[in-house]
Formats: structure tokens, sequence, C-alpha cells
């Protein structure tokens, strides 16, 4: 009798109580991450892109502005590039970039961004200086303005942004050639 009142007190055994906990928790955090991700506003071609603030690099504000929004640029063609020092492909693509910003900083109508992802100022520093980049650059550390645009998919990406604030064009990959940036660009004027 001793035997069977034992039998029943004993119920789930410990190590199913610690699956079941974990998985309870496991599943509490995807819903936690999934929320979170809700929140944060992510570029869609078609849509206004949420705004941001950049904080430029010395040297490289716009206009002499070393702090603005994306919305204070609107009435204007916005391009911007992110890029990293460590990134192979931006390499390559640095100085049809800089050859497009030639091309379009003295009319005003089109700005290039520069977003520096995730990188160290020496880098940064390193990689504008050896491209002899002019165009205006931020950096990107905490990757709050890269989560806004970045689709998970590397660097270089690039968001083309109409005069309205609707993003228009994502090229995810280095450019080509200064023609295929600057044909994106007159098919968004």
């Amino acid at each position: 009798m001793t035997e069977e009142i034992i039998n029943k007190k004993r119920g789930v055994p410990i190590w199913a109580q610690v699956i079941i906990w974990a998985a309870l928790a496991g599943l509490l955090l995807l819903v936690g991450f999934g929320l979170r991700r809700a929140q944060n506003p992510m570029a869609e071609i078609g849509k206004p892109v949420p705004d941001f603030e950049l904080e430029y690099y010395p040297g490289y504000e716009y206009n002499g502005v070393k702090k603005m929004k994306l919305s204070d640029l609107r009435g204007k063609i916005v391009v911007v590039n992110i890029w990293a020092s460590w990134c192979k492909p931006c390499e390559q693509e640095a100085p049809d970039l800089e050859e497009t910003w030639q091309l379009y900083k003295d009319g005003g109508d089109v700005v290039l961004l520069g977003v520096d992802y995730v990188d160290t100022p020496k880098g940064a520093e390193g990689y504008l200086t050896k491209f002899d980049i002019s165009f205006p650059n931020a950096p990107d550390l905490k990757s709050n303005i890269s989560s806004i645009l970045n689709r998970q998919m590397g660097v270089p990406e690039t968001y083309f942004i109409d005069r309205e604030g609707i993003l228009r064009h994502v090229k995810v990959g280095p450019f080509t050639s200064v023609k295929e940036i600057t044909s994106i660009i007159q098919s968004i004027e």
C-alpha cells in the first residue's frame, strides 16, 4: 500500500519539467523578439522611409551641418550607401560613388550619403582617405540607421529615396559603373 501511495505522488519527472520550462522560456523569447522587430520601422519600396538622424564624421558634413535628419533632405533625391572599411565589395564601388557625387553635388538636387556600418573610427578614416571620398558620411556604430534600411543582406547596400521621402530602389551589392548609379537616379527624377 505504501508503495502505491509513493508512485501516485511522483507526478511529472524532473527532467520533463526542465524540458517544458526551457521550451516555454524559448517560446517567450521568440515572441519578445518578434514584437521588438515589429516595433522597429523598416523601409519598404514604395513607402516613406522612416526618419533617422545622421551625425556626420568631421570633415564629411553636409553643407557644413554636423547633425541632421533624413527628413531635412525632403525635396532632394537621396542616395544612401551603407558601407564598411572591412568590406571588399565596398572598395570596388567607392570610386564610382565619388565620381557620381562629383556629377551631382553642385546641382543640389541629389544628395549622396555614406553610412559607415559598425566600423572603427580609424578604419573609416582610412577608407575615406584611401578613396578620396568627399560626399557626406556618418557612422552607424549601433546599427540604428542600417536596422531601418538594411535588409540583412550585408554591405554594400544602397537606397534611393525620392523627393517626397519614398524609397524607390534598393541595390544590394556593389555598383559596377557610374552609369549604373546615374541611370537609377534618372529613373527617379
